[in-house]
């Protein structure tokens, strides 16, 4: 039997974690996640030959974000979230909120522009095609909290509590359009925030968390409001094939319950990562003026006691 005829499997054995961590899933993700891989692969080697080091904790990063994604849409998990509201969750939440972050900490603009080849003088090549879409006008677009924060939030809103969700969930094409908007819109909302990769947007440390804590509690809302509901608000998930041995709304609430969850956890992992870097920051600008200092002999220090001793005369 197949879910809404698109040759989706409905009759699933009852969902246990072993079952839907099974290898299967859709063919494009796996594709994706292969290539992806791959590519960040020879960016690190391409480096590796040029004598050029590069992170093994952003490598690190980048490969455990693409596993997060290969995870829950190359996995009987994909099948199983076309049917239980609560593992579409799981998958939603993971692919919008965890992959996007790992993906970033590993700074794949940046090795992308380390690794490809400059072109010659008045040619373009794929860098200098890539430094000017970061300088254009779209990316500064799509890439700013003005933008970024309300698609965050309407990805939500406007897509579970409206027709839209479930006309995607009719085909197999629209599920797969689905769940890359899900990952595009959480790359491009932690994108200015996590501040690794170069963009148009880089606002300071405080900021940064500022936009952080405007998206995320919305999050909690929508869990909140899918946990409070007297009956299903998807009508996908209203009726769970007889196999499952699951209640539609007792469904949606552990649903609802996994995305007030996972608002905190993406939260944790950004902060941690901002602090990180402010530290460094703060410890590169000590070694600067350190530095500074020994070639010049300290003369803006110098100069300040100077300006010290100055105002004491004039006070006698």
């Amino acid at each position: 039997m197949d879910h809404g005829g698109h040759g989706m499997p409905m009759d699933l054995p009852p969902f246990t974690l072993a079952r839907g961590l099974e290898f299967g899933g859709d063919a494009f993700f796996l594709i994706g996640c292969v290539v992806a891989l791959a590519l960040y692969g020879w960016g690190v080697a391409r480096l590796a030959r040029r004598g050029d080091r590069w992170p093994v904790s952003r490598t690190a990063s980048f490969a455990l974000g693409v596993l997060t994604i290969a995870l829950v849409m190359c996995t009987k998990l994909n099948d199983y979230g076309m049917v239980m509201f609560s593992v579409h969750m799981v998958q939603h939440m993971v692919v919008s909120m965890v992959s996007p972050i790992l993906l970033l900490l590993g700074a794949p603009v940046t090795l992308t522009l380390r690794a490809l080849p400059t072109a010659g003088r008045g040619r373009k090549g794929l860098r200098e095609l890539l430094v000017a879409l970061l300088h254009s006008r779209y990316v500064r677009i799509v890439s700013h909290p003005a933008f970024t924060i309300p698609m965050f939030i309407a990805s939500l809103y406007g897509l579970y509590f409206t027709p839209l969700f479930d006309f995607l969930m009719e085909s197999k094409l629209g599920h797969i359009a689905m769940m890359t908007h899900f990952l595009l819109v959480g790359l491009f909302f932690f994108w200015p925030i996590m501040g690794v990769d170069p963009g148009p947007h880089r606002p300071g440390y405080v900021m940064r968390m500022l936009e952080l804590f405007a998206g995320m509690p919305f999050h909690a809302f929508f869990g909140i409001a899918l946990m409070m509901a007297s009956e299903p608000m998807v009508g996908t998930y209203e009726h769970p094939p007889a196999s499952l041995g699951i209640d539609a709304l007792s469904d949606q609430t552990a649903a609802g319950g996994i995305a007030w969850a996972f608002s905190e956890i993406p939260s944790v992992i950004v902060l941690v990562a901002l602090l990180a870097q402010w530290y460094k920051s703060d410890q590169r600008q000590a070694r600067r003026a350190d530095r500074t200092a020994d070639r010049d002999g300290d003369q803006e220090l110098a100069a300040y006691n100077a300006y010290l001793a100055s105002l004491q005369g004039r006070g006698r």
